[in-house]
């Protein structure tokens, strides 16, 4: 091969090198957003999923006239009306009376309260305004209730004291930046290695 043409081919192959980094290092930058995103696998832990027993019933809020269809579970930002819905993920409910309330805590007071009763469709929904009850922390309880027997189980939210979006946002704005930042310095060393590796012109 001749001797001229071996600088080319170098830089030539040293070009596609760090584009095939700098495809990687779009990729992993997005990898946080898109873990973001989805909701979860079956195994994952899920914020929103209460067990009942052995079933698992999906609690999640809405504030219409405030958020549109936007979700909340763990914490709605702003006091309002507020949809509750309550869906099992299961069928075995289904066959159960089952009790739904929320209570303002630490009080315990009761705000909203649906007698035990067999939901066949599987969704229980229900409505708070709580401008009426103000900024707090709640438990939304969920309860098997058969006969004498009672199987309590609930989860906790909070209303108008946390920004949602914000306190779940910095996480992800960390770990990103640190992913970029890890990648770049990958790049950095690469690139200083090679260059360090050529032979000088004569």
């Amino acid at each position: 091969m001749n001797k001229h043409h071996t600088p080319g081919i170098r830089r030539h192959c040293r070009r596609n090198y760090d584009i095939r980094l700098m495809l990687l290092f779009f990729l992993l930058a997005g990898v946080p957003f898109a873990a973001q995103a989805h909701r979860g696998a079956v195994d994952e832990i899920d914020a929103c999923n209460i067990r009942v027993g052995l079933e698992r019933v999906h609690f999640t809020a809405y504030t219409p006239a405030l958020s549109g269809n936007r979700e909340y579970c763990k914490a709605i930002p702003q006091l309002g009306e507020t949809h509750l819905v309550f869906d099992y993920e299961g069928k075995q409910l289904r066959n159960f009376s089952v009790e739904f309330e929320v209570t303002k805590e630490p009080e315990g007071t009761r705000i909203f309260y649906q007698e035990p009763q067999k939901i066949k469709t599987g969704t229980a929904t229900g409505m708070v305004d709580f401008r009426q009850h103000g900024a707090g922390n709640y438990l939304a309880h969920i309860a098997i209730v058969d006969k004498d027997k009672r199987l309590d189980t609930h989860i906790p939210f909070s209303v108008g004291i946390e920004d949602a979006d914000r306190k779940s946002f910095s996480p992800l704005l960390a770990t990103t930046l640190g992913l970029l930042l890890a990648v770049y310095a990958m790049i950095r060393f690469v690139l200083m290695k090679e260059k360090s590796r050529e032979v000088p012109k004569a």
